[in-house]
């Protein structure tokens, strides 16, 4: 039986994808301003308008009748589908998939990858390269189930002004910290954003996310 892998926008794949592939927008909204995430919106134009307003954007998750329609498609095609999502403790896509799965046993596969943005565009590759070795859909979920522990996303953030205005950390943390140069190392673990520490100027931030 032919494959989809159906993953969502938050994986951040580059265009063009492989054919094989769908990728579900999520919705950004900028004020009063909706936008298909790499539809209508592209990477460059998120943190241009991230950078010049003075609200942060928010994202709605994808809804059940949306992947209902992806899974729909895809058998009437004949393909069964593996659904590659963002981390189920960051958003609510990958429960909208589970539900819409419901009406689909032994032809839907969900996997949560427990990641965002480059740990899940990993998973994703990595679903496809099983794809192409031949692996049924089923089989190739639970490679990326056992697999997905083996990513580890790790990120120094170069300005606390976001964390600031989305209300991670006061406003005079975020002052002294940046008068300091303070760079803090996060990763996501279990599906979760965690500090794992902060360092003073770029050199030691580099030094810290390596280690």
């Amino acid at each position: 039986m032919k494959i989809r892998i159906i993953t969502d926008s938050a994986a951040d794949l580059p265009q063009p994808c492989r054919p094989e592939l769908t990728i579900l927008p999520m919705t950004v909204t900028f004020g009063t301003e909706q936008f298909l995430d790499g539809v209508d919106l592209t990477h460059r134009q998120f943190y241009e308008k991230l950078i010049e307003g003075d609200i942060l954007p928010t994202t709605s998750q994808i809804n059940p009748a949306q992947f209902e329609e992806a899974f729909r498609q895809a058998g009437e095609a004949g393909e069964a589908v593996v659904a590659v999502l963002l981390s189920s403790k960051l958003s609510g896509t990958c429960q909208s998939a589970c539900i819409a799965a419901q009406e689909y046993p032994g032809r839907v596969f969900v996997v949560d990858s427990e990641n965002a943005t480059l740990g899940e565009r990993i998973l994703v590759e990595r679903a496809l390269e099983l794809m192409d070795q031949g692996l049924e859909a089923a089989a190739i979920a639970n490679r990326l189930e056992a697999e997905k522990k083996d990513i580890r996303l790790v990120a120094l953030l170069d300005t606390l002004e976001y964390l600031k205005r989305g209300g991670r950390i006061s406003s005079s943390a975020a002052l002294v910290g940046g008068l300091l140069s303070i760079k803090p190392v996060v990763a996501v673990e279990r599906g979760e954003v965690v500090m794992l520490g902060r360092a003073r100027g770029s050199k030691n931030g580099n030094n810290l996310l390596v280690q």
